[in-house]
C-alpha cells in the first residue's frame, strides 16, 4: 500500500458512517427484541426460562444459515449498483428475491423436522417439549426473516440503509406488543407461553416484510415480472452463482454460530460460577461489538460498489478508513471495560450475584476489549471478502481455525478445571487470539484480491 492509501479520507469516512449508522440502529433493535424474548420467558415460568436458552440458540444457528445464504444478494446488488446504477441493481434484487423465496419454502417444509431436534437431548421431557414448540414456529419466522434479508439487501446494496432502520423499528414495536401479549395473555390475546414468544417474532418479522414490499421500487417489480419470470432460462446462471457463493456463506454462518454455542458449553465445564459470569459477559460483549458489525457491513457495501465499478484502488482506502473508525471505537470500549467493569455489568444483574460470580465476571470484562479488537479485523475482513465473492475462502478459514484449532484448544484447556472460574478470562484471550488469526488471513486474501483485481461475482447486465 502506498502513502495515499494509508491516508484518512474524511469523505470516505462520511460515506461509511452514512451507510453504517442506520445498520447499527437496526442491530441494536434486534438485540432488544432478543432480550424481550428472554425476559418474557424468564418471567413466565422456570421451565420456559430453562428452555429458552437452547431453543433460541438452536433457532439462531438454523435461521442464520438461511439468512446468510440469502444475504449474499447484498454483495451482488452492491457491485451491480457500482457498475451500472439502479437498473442492474434492481435485476440483481429480483434474482435475490427468487432465491430467498425458495430458501424460505425449504425452511417451512423443514418445520416438522426441526421440531424434533430437542428430542435428541437428555434434558427433561417438559423442557424439550417447550423447545420443540419454539423451534416449530422458528421455521416460520425464519422463513420471513430470509425474505426480509433479500429485500433489505437491495436497500443496503444501494446505500439506502435508513429504510432498513425504519423497517427494524416497525418490527420491534409489533414484536414487543405481540410477544408480551401472546406469552402472558395480555391485550386481549391468548396466553401461549413459549409458543407465544415465537409467534410474536413471526408477527414482528411479517410487519417488516410488509413495509419492505411497500417501499420496493417499481423497477424491481418490473425486473421480477419481465425478466425473471418471463425469461427464466436466462437467469439460471445468476441463480447458480447465488447458490455457489451463497451456500458457503450460509454454512460459514452456521459454523460460527455452532462454535459460539460450543464455547458456552465448554465454559460450563469450569463450573456454575464461570457459566453464570460468562452469561453476563456475553451480553456485554455482544452490545459492544454491534457497531463493529454495522461498520463492517457498511465497508462491504462501499467496497462492493467500488469493485463493481472496477475501481479496485478504492478498496484499500475504504478498508483503512473503516479500520481507523473501528479502532477508535474499540479504544473507547477498552477504556470503559478496564476502568469501570462493575458499572457496565451491574445493569445485567451482576449486583445481585454472589461475590464469586462478581469477581469472575469483572475479571473477564476487563479483557473483553481484546476480543472486540480481534473482531474488528475478522468481521470487516469477512464482509469485504463477501463483496469480492470469495465466500469459499471465508468458509474454509473459519472452519479450520475455529473447529480444528480454537475449539479443541479451549476444550483441552478447560478439562479438569471444574470450579476454576479464574480460568474464564484466559479462555476469552485464547478465543480472541484465534479470531485475530482469522482476521489476519482475511486481510491477506483481500490484499491479494486487490493486487490481482479478482472479482468472483460475475454479473449479468440488466436489459433495457
Amino acid at each position: 500500500m502506498d502513502s495515499n492509501t494509508l491516508r484518512f479520507d474524511f469523505g470516505i469516512a462520511r460515506r461509511v458512517l452514512q451507510v453504517s449508522v442506520p445498520l447499527m440502529g437496526s442491530m441494536v433493535g434486534n438485540l432488544i427484541m432478543m432480550l424481550v424474548d428472554r425476559i418474557c420467558l424468564a418471567r413466565y415460568s422456570d421451565d420456559t426460562l430453562a428452555a429458552s436458552g437452547p431453543a433460541i440458540y438452536t433457532a439462531m444457528a438454523i435461521v442464520g444459515f438461511f439468512t446468510a445464504f440469502a444475504g449474499f444478494s447484498r454483495s451482488c446488488i452492491a457491485q451491480a449498483f457500482g457498475r451500472s446504477g439502479k437498473d442492474e441493481a434492481a435485476y440483481q434484487a429480483a434474482v435475490g428475491m427468487v432465491v430467498a423465496a425458495v430458501l424460505a419454502a425449504v425452511l417451512v417444509l423443514l418445520a416438522p423436522v426441526i421440531e424434533l431436534i430437542p428430542r435428541l437431548s437428555d434434558r427433561p421431557a417438559a423442557i424439550t417439549a417447550l423447545e420443540s414448540q419454539f423451534l416449530y414456529w422458528a421455521a416460520y419466522f425464519g422463513s420471513v426473516m430470509t425474505l426480509n434479508m433479500s429485500l433489505s439487501s437491495y436497500f443496503s446494496g444501494i446505500g439506502q440503509t435508513r429504510v432498513t432502520l425504519i423497517a427494524g423499528l416497525i418490527g420491534q414495536v409489533v414484536e414487543l406488543f405481540m410477544t408480551v401479549g401472546l406469552v402472558f395473555g395480555k391485550f386481549g390475546l391468548p396466553e401461549l407461553g413459549m409458543r407465544g414468544s415465537a409467534i410474536g417474532t413471526l408477527f414482528g418479522t411479517s410487519a417488516m416484510l410488509v413495509f419492505y414490499l411497500s417501499r420496493l421500487p417499481r423497477d424491481v417489480w418490473q425486473q421480477l415480472t419481465q425478466r425473471v419470470f418471463k425469461r427464466g432460462a436466462a437467469v439460471v446462471a445468476d441463480v447458480t452463482l447465488r447458490v455457489r457463493r451463497g451456500l458457503p456463506l450460509g454454512v460459514s454462518a452456521g459454523v460460527d454460530n455452532l462454535g459460539n454455542a460450543a464455547f458456552i458449553w465448554m465454559i460450563a465445564g469450569l463450573g456454575a460460577i464461570a457459566l453464570a459470569a460468562n452469561n453476563i459477559n456475553l451480553t456485554v460483549n455482544y452490545i459492544g461489538i454491534v457497531p463493529l458489525i454495522g461498520l463492517g457491513i457498511g465497508c462491504s457495501v462501499l467496497c462492493g460498489n467500488a469493485i463493481g465499478a472496477n475501481d479496485f484502488s478504492q478498496v484499500p482506502r475504504i478498508i483503512f478508513v473503516t479500520w481507523v473508525i473501528e479502532l477508535a471505537y474499540v479504544a473507547v470500549v477498552a477504556f470503559f471495560e478496564i476502568t469501570m467493569p462493575e458499572q457496565l455489568l451491574d445493569p445485567f444483574g451482576l449486583s445481585h450475584k454472589p461475590e464469586a460470580i462478581r469477581s469472575a465476571a469483572v475479571g473477564t470484562a476487563r479483557i473483553l476489549w481484546l476480543y472486540a479488537l480481534a473482531f474488528t479485523f475478522s468481521m470487516t475482513g469477512a464482509a469485504v471478502l463477501e463483496a469480492f465473492g470469495l465466500t469459499r475462502f471465508l468458509f474454509a478459514t473459519r472452519l479450520v481455525l475455529m473447529w480444528a484449532f480454537s475449539i479443541p484448544t479451549i476444550y483441552f484447556m478447560t478439562r479438569g478445571r471444574d470450579g476454576n472460574a479464574d480460568f474464564l478470562p484466559i479462555c476469552w484471550v485464547v478465543g480472541a487470539g484465534f479470531e485475530a488469526a482469522i482476521g489476519a488471513l482475511y486481510a491477506w486474501r483481500i490484499w491479494t484480491a486487490v493486487k490481482h483485481r479478482q472479482n468472483a461475482i460475475v454479473l449479468a447486465h440488466a436489459q433495457a
